[in-house]
């Protein structure tokens, strides 16, 4: 079995000249995969399955060139069983019927059938559930690839048949193997500096299949280049992101925990990551002014609203200029004091709320408009707060017999610790009035 790392000579035949560089470098061995140790060492899931020659359905699940396709090629040279492979972009049931009829007759001759579909997600409900009896009976044995994630895309019945394989994006030093094996095939080195070697990499993103469609442009080249060169020789792509994808609410999640986290500089990398990823800028500018009030609230009133004046500058400025002002509003939220009390405090009067039903307001803080309302004793008692010494009465505003209830807890931190002295003061002042009454 030829593999990545036993390749002898660069002497290639004219379909080998036609043939991209990433098919004809393509693992034949498990040992040949890089970057998916976990799958494929001793201990690796992959490996165990083999061993015990018991492949159930696997959905491969990662990144653009990350391995999926070969993995799953790979896999079936360790199997006796029957390889085909499709892209669920362009195959329909009819398809799917005419491979499940072939599989059959293959069942009854003795031998099964492994069924790569690439692109997965792509198929609808009715193609999924095509899948299932022949999946049921073992008649299939499945091998799905996809980039986005199989709990949002692939409906239940198929996960339950199937085994999810997280499969990693490559690392540097995978790529740079990756670079090396063009090399040794080709009988040459590529002419890049060592630093824009490092930038070209970096730009690859994880992705082996875009790293040697580079590195095979770059061989054309018969001059040494850097950095400023190599930038200018390749079309540098967009980095992986998807807006209305998994991509989309990982980075916003890791944006968000970075400014709850204090981390100014993560949280300056993740909304840049997002911007260059082509985010509504409307969109984040939204997700900050609810990072202010459930992450900051009071400990900082002001955040909410810099976030809100980051918001309305964008909306009047526009990309590039209106950014530098979300770019504010994401600095100041990340060095804000931290404090969800107030949303602790919204939901915790919620539950209360529902739990109360519909409990009256006392008497006195009720408006008596009309005479009938004054005789039956709306109003009566009520004590205006501002004409009292200390400008508060110490009235009881929660309905009658309910018993009073902190869903505020201020922290000891920025502006809630203020607030702290004041609640205390306050209360302090209803006791005293509560104590002289009786």
């Amino acid at each position: 079995m030829t593999g990545l790392f036993d390749i002898a000579s660069s002497t290639t035949t004219d379909p080998e000249v036609t043939r991209p560089l990433a098919d004809i470098l393509r693992p034949q061995s498990l040992e040949d995969i890089l970057g998916q140790s976990h799958l494929i060492n001793a201990q690796g899931t992959l490996r165990r399955m083999i061993d015990s020659q018991n492949i159930p359905s696997l959905i491969f699940w990662g990144p653009p060139g990350c391995g999926k396709t070969t993995l799953a090629r790979v896999l079936a040279h360790y199997t006796d069983k029957h390889f085909e492979q499709i892209s669920a972009i362009f195959s329909g049931i009819a398809d799917l019927k005419k491979i499940f009829e072939q599989a059959k007759f293959r069942r009854r001759q003795g031998k099964g059938t492994m069924l790569f579909v690439d692109e997965i997600h792509r198929f609808n409900k009715a193609q999924i559930d095509a899948f299932l009896p022949v999946l049921e009976d073992g008649t299939i044995t499945l091998i799905g690839a996809t980039t986005e994630n199989p709990s949002f895309e692939l409906n239940a019945a198929l996960l339950s048949r199937a085994q999810v394989l997280v499969l990693n994006r490559l690392d540097d030093v995978a790529i740079e193997l990756l670079i090396q094996k063009a090399e040794a095939y080709k009988g040459k080195q590529i002419l890049l500096t060592p630093s824009a070697r490092e930038k070209l990499i970096a730009i690859s993103d994880g992705d082996g299949r875009y790293a040697l469609s580079l590195v095979e442009q770059i061989f054309e080249s018969s001059e040494m280049m850097d950095e400023h060169q190599l930038m200018q020789a390749i079309s540098r792509r967009a980095p992986l992101y998807d807006k209305k994808e998994e991509g989309h609410y990982n980075l916003i999640s890791a944006l968000h925990k970075s400014v709850r986290g204090s981390d100014v500089d993560s949280a300056l990398y993740w909304f840049s990551r997002m911007l260059v990823g082509g985010e509504d800028r409307i969109f984040l500018a939204r997700r900050l002014v609810r990072m202010a009030s459930e992450d900051i609230g009071m400990a900082d009133p002001q955040a909410l609203a810099v976030c809100l004046s980051a918001w309305d500058a964008y909306v009047r400025l526009g990309s590039p200029e209106g950014e530098l002002a979300l770019v504010q509003a994401v600095i100041y939220l990340a060095t804000a004091p931290k404090s969800n009390a107030i949303y602790t405090a919204y939901k915790s009067a919620l539950k209360t709320a529902s739990e109360t039903g519909s409990l009256s307001p006392p008497p006195h803080i009720l408006n008596a408009p009309t005479s009938l309302m004054k005789e039956i004793g709306y109003g009566q008692g009520y004590i205006y707060d501002p004409d009292t010494p200390e400008g508060f009465s110490g009235q009881n505003y929660f309905p009658e017999g309910m018993t009073r209830t902190h869903f505020y807890q201020p922290v000891s931190r920025g502006f809630e610790r203020e607030i702290t002295k004041r609640l205390e003061y306050w209360e302090k002042l209803r006791n005293k009035k509560n104590t002289s009454d009786e």
